[in-house]
């Protein structure tokens, strides 16, 4: 057997060293700590106004002596040898390339990105317009680690719109919204009352599946918040559903937990000054974890056929 060396030891702490950095990076760590405290804010616009720093030339080398080449004259008409006519190339350092930051969201301060965002957001006319606008925005730093934007599945012209918080890994992988167990138990719920993806549309309050599955920060939320409001409008259904604390928080303005808002129609006002009515019912996730508690999305749900039956019939 081999004997441990110094630089065995040494390969072997810095494998260690990179798999816990790894580790950090996917659970959504991006800023190191110490005892000083910094303005991060500050530090980003400094960063931005900054001039790049010039590479500075390598010293000029001397290229070793040739043996000359036998010279002759042309023929008349002749061009001159292809060794006179050569260019030697540059020798200038090739340019600098822009460090890779996180886009717009770096450097934003609280409020800008969502400010941003809304007024981006309400020049989109339609929902193709408002998916392309979302899978360029840089303000949000959750495009940055996930995997796929996910914007919306089932069929826009629904008289249903069921509204989540964010994707999870399932979802970030396929890029459609509730494709996991969630999602499964979401179609049987739908099935149960006649419906299915062909006749309700599903989407998100957050777009981009959070680090490690953790709850969108505020900010986050702040942030994407006017894209689900214009999603909403463009989308323009009869009735809401919000599943979950995050999303009937997000989108009736309630304070309430979920166990206590659920089971209530909310006004929800649209840009154009319709209103129309948002349920508020437990999120499939929290079903699965939580089976007994069916019979109260259950007793949702049937609220939720009842007001498809009687908009129908008032149609």
């Amino acid at each position: 057997m081999e004997p441990m060396t110094a630089s065995h030891a040494d390969t072997d702490a810095r494998a260690d060293l990179m798999s816990y950095l790894d580790f950090h990076v996917e659970a959504g760590v991006d800023a190191a700590l110490d005892e000083r405290p910094h303005d991060r804010f500050a530090e980003a616009e400094a960063a931005a106004l900054a001039p790049a720093p010039r590479a500075e030339p390598a010293p000029r080398r001397e290229p070793p002596p040739r043996e000359p080449l036998p010279q002759r004259d042309p023929a008349p008409g002749e061009d001159a040898p292809l060794e006179f006519r050569r260019e030697l190339p540059s020798r200038d350092p090739p340019p600098r390339e822009p460090p890779r930051t996180y886009g717009n969201a770096a450097g934003a301060k609280p409020g800008e990105a969502a400010d941003d965002a809304r007024a981006r957001a309400a020049q989109m006319t339609t929902l193709e317009e408002l998916e392309a606008l979302l899978r360029g925005f840089e303000g949000c730093g959750l495009r940055f680690t996930a995997k796929n934007l996910v914007f919306a599945d089932g069929n826009p012209q629904a008289r249903v719109m069921f509204v989540g918080e964010a994707p999870g890994a399932d979802e970030d992988r396929i890029g459609k919204p509730f494709m996991g167990r969630s999602g499964q138990l979401l179609d049987r719920m739908m099935a149960a009352i006649g419906l299915d993806r062909s006749s309700a549309y599903i989407s998100n309050v957050v777009p981009w599946r959070p680090p490690g599955n953790r709850n969108p920060t505020p900010q986050e939320i702040s942030i994407c918040r006017p894209f689900v409001e214009r999603q909403i409008e463009l989308a323009n259904p009869d009735i809401l559903v919000c599943l979950g604390a995050p999303a009937t928080q997000t989108l009736t303005g309630t304070k309430d937990g979920i166990l206590k808002a659920r089971g209530r129609f909310y006004p929800y006002r649209l840009g154009d000054g319709r209103e129309i009515r948002a349920l508020a019912t437990l999120h499939p996730a929290y079903l699965l974890r939580q089976p007994v508690q069916k019979r109260l999305a259950w007793r949702d749900f049937r609220m939720l056929k009842a007001a498809l039956d009687g908009s129908a019939a008032g149609r």
